[in-house]
């Protein structure tokens, strides 16, 4: 017979770890995501996406897609673990998102915003902020 007690010792060292992360992605999106959504103009959705920094240093370009793509595929996984965790899960993925450069990553935008829960929390943070609401059409 298999003895499970040093797995069960192992396994609750990582809840606790896994615990740990879950409340501070909770408590990071809520500071975080009113920030983002507030500072994204209203017509973003609407509008082409400006790019004003590809004619920077081809270092400083390559530096700012890398991070950004980072960032954005890391608040993409986190905002799937916060679908069962505590947190802005569908928030946390559009953010993520927004920061990812893919083929048909606007229209993918537009249909997020578009779903009636997402879209409406998004505009609920920004006239909690005094920003207009995201234009859709």
């Amino acid at each position: 017979m298999i003895a499970f007690t040093p797995l069960i010792g192992d396994l609750a060292d990582y809840f606790w770890i896994v615990f740990a992360i879950s409340a501070l992605m909770f408590v990071g999106s809520l500071i975080l995501f009113p920030i983002l959504l507030v500072r994204l103009p209203a017509d973003y959705f609407v509008r082409r996406p400006i790019k004003d920094w590809t004619s920077r240093h081809p270092l400083v370009h390559i530096g700012i897609v890398v991070s950004k793509n980072l960032l954005g595929a890391m608040l993409l996984i986190v905002g799937i673990v916060m679908l069962v965790l505590p947190g802005q899960g569908l928030l946390t993925i559009l953010m993520g998102i927004v920061l990812l450069d893919f083929p048909g990553k606007r229209k993918l935008e537009r249909r997020l915003i578009e779903y009636k829960p997402l879209g409406n929390g998004a505009n609920w943070l920004r006239k909690k902020y005094g920003k207009p609401p995201f234009e859709i059409q």
